[in-house]
């Protein structure tokens, strides 16, 4: 097993706790799949939010969702930036894995795959 990092991203349609769970919960859950991932493997979660979701802290969500009460989680705010895209949260998992770094799956979802292109399915 290597380390590794994965990289995420999903919009929510509007700032509300139920929107919130609900994407972070797709996100997170595509992100398991894709990648083959137990929650023994995960060593942390970084996340980021941009300004204009206040109604819930995605790591609150991911955690009580998962019941991952033993992963770390680190939420900051993204800085903004004119242009960039709102109402998005995005993750960084480093975990442990298989996997060869190539062979990683990076997700990125609803208007989010527009932030990178280049690693959307």
């Amino acid at each position: 097993m290597q380390e590794r990092a994965i990289r995420g991203a999903i919009t929510i349609p509007s700032d509300s706790a139920d929107e919130i769970r609900t994407a972070c919960s797709e996100l997170i859950s595509t992100i398991i799949r894709d990648n083959d991932l137990v929650a023994e493997d995960i060593i942390t979660i970084f996340i980021t939010i941009t300004e204009d979701l206040r109604s819930l802290n995605p790591s609150a969500a991911i955690r009580t969702t998962f019941g991952w009460n033993d992963v770390p989680f680190f939420t900051s705010q993204e800085p903004t930036i004119d242009g960039m895209l709102p109402r998005c949260v995005r993750v960084l998992i480093q975990c442990y894995s298989q996997r060869k770094k190539s062979e990683i799956r990076h997700v990125y979802l609803r208007d989010a795959a527009k932030l990178r292109p280049d690693l959307t399915q």
